[in-house]
Formats: structure tokens, C-alpha cells, sequence
């Protein structure tokens, strides 16, 4: 009887073993293989370290802001940028109020073609130093931005030249731009 009641309680105790260190294991396994998709759910490219805004610009309004640096020629993928933080900031709906649209201009920036394009005034411009376009340019591609209420620019999206694409492009920039507002009780 005694024989019978140890292996029982050896059972038990593997039983118990098993049940507590089997999902562990599973998930480091998981982890390690890349069996799923991780946590990330943005879009856009997550800058890290974030840039601060008020290095360049003064006087931020205290909202998120999708911002635009005008190139000095503004060409197909500039026009398709222009629109496009335009058009999300109008897809936000009632939450228009909690975001702006901002094209950054410098000296060099193409301001004539921004007055063609500019509808109904909509987009705040202001000017910077042509040293903060090596920081949010660092080549000659073209990006928007997203910044936060307190002026820290936290995700990226390139541009493109292809109106298709562009649309499809604001799309993702739009559902960040969402889960920002939704989980942020600032701005």
C-alpha cells in the first residue's frame, strides 16, 4: 500500500510540475522562434531618440501635430504630403480640434507652390532654421511627422509619389494618428 501511494504522489507532483512550468517554456519557445507577430501596432517608424520640435520652431500649440517640412521644389511627392495631412486631419472628424496639420518652411522652402495648395487655410505654417532640416531630413527623402502635445516628434512615414500609394499611406498614418488621441487625455 505504501509502494502505491508514493507513485500516486510522485504523479501528483510531475502533474503539478508540469501544469505550472509547461506554459513557460511554451512561451520562451515562442518567443525565440518568432511565432508571432510582437506588440507593435503603429504604422508609422517610431523615432527613437524622439526630436524635439521647440528646438526649431517657437510657440507650439499644445496639440499633436502632423507635420510636413516643404523642400525647396516641391514635386509630386510633396503635393501628395500636403494633401495627405490634410485629409487626416479632416478624417480625425470631431477630434479636428485635438490635432493641427504644420508645414515647416525655411529660406530654401518652395513657399509659392505651398500658397497654390493651401485649402482654406488650414495647414499652420512656420518658419525654422535650415539646421533642423538636417535633423528631420537627413537625406533627401521626404517624410511626415507626428508629434506629440508637449512638441516630441515620435513617428515618421515616408513619403510617396504615387497618389495610389499616397492614399493608401495616409490610411496608416490616420490609424496612429487614432490610437493617439484615443489613449492620450492631453491635447
Amino acid at each position: 500500500m505504501p509502494h502505491h501511494v508514493s507513485k500516486t504522489s510522485k504523479r501528483a507532483l510531475i502533474g503539478i510540475f508540469a501544469v505550472f512550468s509547461l506554459p513557460v517554456i511554451l512561451a520562451k519557445v515562442a518567443l525565440d522562434q518568432h511565432w508571432f507577430n510582437p506588440g507593435v501596432t503603429n504604422k508609422g517608424e517610431l523615432l527613437s531618440p524622439k526630436l524635439d520640435l521647440q528646438q526649431w520652431v517657437q510657440d507650439i500649440d499644445h496639440k499633436w501635430q502632423l507635420i510636413y517640412v516643404l523642400p525647396a521644389q516641391c514635386s509630386q511627392r510633396c503635393e501628395n504630403a500636403l494633401r495627405s495631412i490634410h485629409q487626416v486631419w479632416l478624417a480625425l472628424g470631431r477630434e479636428t480640434d485635438r490635432a493641427q496639420p504644420l508645414v515647416l518652411v525655411s529660406a530654401q522652402s518652395d513657399v509659392v507652390k505651398l500658397a497654390e495648395l493651401r485649402q482654406d487655410n488650414v495647414y499652420q505654417v512656420r518658419t525654422f532654421s535650415t539646421a533642423a532640416t538636417a535633423s528631420l531630413t537627413p537625406s533627401e527623402e521626404q517624410n511626415i511627422f507626428i508629434a506629440d502635445t508637449q512638441g516630441q516628434v515620435i513617428l515618421r512615414y515616408p513619403t510617396q509619389s504615387d497618389v495610389e500609394k499616397a492614399v493608401l499611406a495616409s490610411r496608416d498614418i490616420l490609424a496612429d494618428m487614432r490610437k493617439l488621441l484615443k489613449l492620450s487625455r492631453i491635447g
